[in-house]
């Protein structure tokens, strides 16, 4: 049974009634006073205060402070006078419980409407993320197109550039060929014409039986010859091609044999970029970048920064179905699943990237602590804290230097001492 409290100190003024009530030892909170505009109560138990309020007050303006083992409530009148008394006296049974009855219910409706703003609010915000996310977009879409366009723009500037220099080379050489062509015929008939001139003698026949070989057939063999010769390019000379390639440097010395793992980790990353694991026929609406695991890993990191973990957790969903094999894509899903309490699928994302980050080679040290630290975290969270610290070890020997992993992992075994000796 409650026991009621009796004692209480009250005075006022036209405008508010200033109410003190003995809490005896009990610690109340707020969820303890339930207030309206005729009802107030009190249940701080094993105690409780109850009063039928002599007129209305202002509820929502209206006050409670908690201190020193008392309540101190002030009340605003809605209507400024003097009242008799604090609560209603002389009033039957019926109308008290009709008075509780109405409070309750006006509270009820008061919750409901409360309820109902608040996701009418959260819709709306909803919404202007959504309208925000996808103006970005727009933005980045249409800047992407504009750079294609000036590029490709520039490209074909360049293109007609060089094929009107190749007209203006090839007009040019065949002018010159021309040139070079009319200079040797020149040439040729005057060495004719001074042959002619020192071989002519009285005798006619004679001079005709001379002049014969020169107005013949070889003339015009001289001719083609030295076309000929004019024509024909200079032979190459033969050489030898040397080519160097710079070899591999691995953050690793030789002496601890760690090239083979590490090329092993080289080849598997280039094979998983090269993997694509969706029917893309799924995916024939989408745009060719939106394809691309790379640039969904992107934009999923954009959203992530933005506080959209559910449109990044939608970028790196469409990435994993394109392919499957890149860890960063789970890593990445998995702090968004962190980030809004999915714990469990948290948990699976980091199991599947580092049983990706396979052989361990000091290229995925980063990544692996990541990964030990998202699925400790997520199973702290779920209380198996046993679980967690054997992940928060396995980063700390990947990475002994960091403080901040050493202090979660002290804060860890405290609280798996506390459990224990709770148990």
């Amino acid at each position: 049974m409650p026991l009621w409290l009796r004692e209480h100190r009250w005075h006022q003024t036209r405008t508010a009634v200033f109410l003190s009530l003995p809490l005896r030892g009990a610690r109340a909170a707020p969820a303890n006073i339930f207030c309206t505009e005729r009802y107030l109560k009190v249940s701080v138990p094993p105690f409780l205060f109850e009063a039928i309020l002599y007129a209305d007050i202002d509820d929502k303006s209206s006050t409670a402070k908690i201190g020193n083992g008392n309540i101190f409530f002030t009340l605003y009148k809605k209507e400024p006078a003097m009242w008799d008394s604090l609560t209603l006296e002389n009033a039957d049974k019926e109308k008290l419980q009709y008075i509780r009855e109405n409070a309750v219910l006006k509270a009820q409706e008061r919750a409901k409407e409360e309820t109902e703003a608040k996701k009418v609010t959260k819709q709306e915000h909803k919404k202007y993320a959504l309208e925000a996310t996808m103006k970005v977009e727009e933005a980045e879409r249409k800047r992407i197109e504009d750079l294609k366009e000036k590029e490709r723009q520039r490209i074909t500037e360049e293109l007609e550039l060089w094929k009107k220099q190749q007209k203006e080379a090839a007009k040019y050489k065949s002018i010159q060929k021309e040139g070079e062509l009319h200079q040797e015929i020149q040439q040729l008939e005057e060495r004719k014409d001074e042959k002619m001139n020192k071989t002519r003698v009285p005798n006619e026949v004679t001079s005709k039986t001379r002049l014969k070989p020169t107005k013949g057939h070889g003339s015009c063999s001289i001719f083609s010859q030295n076309l000929k010769e004019e024509q024909l390019p200079a032979p190459r000379s033969a050489a030898t091609i040397k080519v160097n390639f710079t070899p591999r440097v691995f953050p690793t010395a030789l002496r601890e044999s760690r090239v083979a793992e590490e090329e092993e980790w080289l080849h598997k990353q280039a094979e998983a970029r090269r993997t694509i694991t969706a029917d893309l026929s799924e995916l024939e609406d989408l745009k060719e970048e939106e394809k691309n695991p790379d640039w969904l890993k992107d934009k999923g990191n954009k959203m992530f920064a933005m506080g959209n973990y559910l449109a990044a957790v939608n970028a790196y969903n469409l990435a994993v179905r394109l392919n499957n094999k890149l860890p960063l894509l789970y890593l990445n899903r998995a702090a968004c699943h962190l980030k809004l309490r999915n714990l469990h699928k948290a948990i699976e994302d980091s199991s599947k990237a580092l049983e990706l980050l396979t052989p361990p080679v000091p290229d995925n040290e980063s990544a692996r602590v990541k990964g030990f630290v998202r699925r400790g975290t997520a199973f702290c969270q779920l209380e198996l804290y046993t679980e967690g610290l054997q992940d928060y070890e396995a980063a700390l020997k990947i990475d002994p230097k960091n403080k901040n992993i050493e202090k979660d992992a002290e804060k860890i075994r405290y609280l798996i001492q506390g459990t224990m000796q709770g148990s």
